[in-house]
């Protein structure tokens, strides 16, 4: 599949279906892209597909299954609009987001991977009213093999990250701030049912 250069090829390649309720068109709005009038697009349409379908099928379906629609804040973001972007102090390098927001480029393993910025709206409505984010945290790590977990202040929105080696780190700049869980950790194994009493099973 070649990058898109024309409207056409632009609305083709935003039609290609990732998953049952997802479509590549969900991940291709970029605040950052829209605000400064560049393209987000990828260079390898193929990679970012194959990356795209893989955090589709086995995290974002299965959570909109438990929770009810789901909210994309940001999902693929192109070298382009990345390196621009930290440039201006808006987002992470290159580096960072190699096979985690930049769908299209293999990591330094040749691992590949991709990530989004989500809000479950099922959950915010609970944060607002002060449920621990830590909550939903626990609740990901014991029913889907994510790679990577980050999660924000604003409506307690969260990256993850699907990945061929998933290292199964949670962080979060809510307090307690930091990482909750890593491989090693005393808390990393078993079960943390006591945590999401009352959520979707």
């Amino acid at each position: 599949m070649r990058k898109p250069r024309s409207m056409e090829a632009l609305e083709d390649f935003s039609r290609v279906r990732l998953s049952p309720n997802f479509f590549m068109r969900d991940f291709l709005y970029s605040e950052i892209a829209g605000f400064h009038g560049l393209p987000n697009l990828p260079d390898d349409p193929d990679l970012a597909v194959a990356a795209g379908r893989q955090l589709c099928e086995t995290l974002l379906e299965p959570l909109q299954a438990a929770f009810g629609r789901l909210g994309i804040r940001s999902g693929f973001r192109s070298r382009r609009v990345t390196e621009f972007g930290h440039r201006r102090g808006e987002c992470g390098s290159v580096r960072v987001n190699t096979a985690y927001h930049v769908w299209d480029l293999r990591d330094a393993d040749g691992c590949m991977g991709a990530g989004a910025t989500v809000v479950v709206p099922w959950f915010a409505d609970r944060y607002a009213a002060g449920a621990d984010w830590r909550s939903l945290a626990w609740w990901i790590h014991d029913h889907l093999p994510y790679a990577h977990l980050q999660f924000f202040p604003k409506l307690a929105a969260f990256n993850i990250q699907w990945h061929e080696k998933p290292a199964r780190r949670i962080d979060s700049f809510i307090k307690p701030r930091g990482c909750l869980t890593k491989p090693g950790m005393a808390n990393h194994a078993g079960s943390h049912v006591d945590w999401y009493t009352g959520f979707p099973t």
